[in-house]
């Protein structure tokens, strides 16, 4: 597997190894090892999630806070989706900054994402399955979330406004100004 830094500390895409041939494909997903290895991060995850969406289907931006935080790694099963994460940690140098990276079930493309940044993805192909490993479990009252829209963050979601498929919760969420700490 190839792990390349992206501009924001700690968070990573990684491209697995593909072996294709007239049977269909085989590929190492991920392994905890080499992970170390490769970005000196020992991780254990504890929880897997799976979802399924159509076209135009926006989750996010979603985090959970405090001792709830989640290190989160992401990749499509099938269809194709814009991923992003966004820092959202107080100190850091690239606080407010975003990463956005397409993930198919052609480039096999995943995403890892640390603690302390928000995550969303937009659902770009007719339909997509999004499956994420967690290493800390869900907790409700740990919830935060940031305004997939707002213009402070600048981010380009690859659709059309008018294709926006986006829950209640999502439209209601707090600027990016006036979000819950992360920490």
């Amino acid at each position: 597997m190839t792990i390349i830094p992206t501009h924001l500390e700690g968070c990573f895409i990684i491209e697995p190894k593909v072996l294709r041939d007239e049977r269909g494909y085989f590929m190492e997903s991920y392994n905890a090892q080499t992970f170390a290895r490769e970005t000196g991060i020992n991780i254990q995850f504890v929880q897997d999630n799976q979802s399924f969406s159509s076209r135009g289907v926006l989750r996010g931006l979603h985090y959970q806070a405090g001792d709830f935080a989640q290190t989160k790694l992401v990749r499509v099963i099938q269809g194709e989706v814009l991923d992003v994460a966004v820092d959202i940690r107080p100190n850091s140098a690239t606080y407010g900054q975003h990463v956005a990276v397409n993930l198919s079930s052609e480039n096999q493309r995943q995403l890892y994402i640390p603690k302390g940044f928000a995550h969303g993805y937009a659902v770009l192909s007719e339909t997509a399955i999004f499956f994420y490993k967690c290493d800390t479990f869900y907790d409700r009252e740990s919830e935060g979330g940031v305004k997939f829209d707002d213009p402070a963050l600048g981010i380009n979601w690859q659709l059309n406004p008018e294709e926006w498929l986006v829950s209640e919760k999502d439209l209601h969420q707090p600027l990016f100004a006036n979000s819950r700490p992360a920490w």
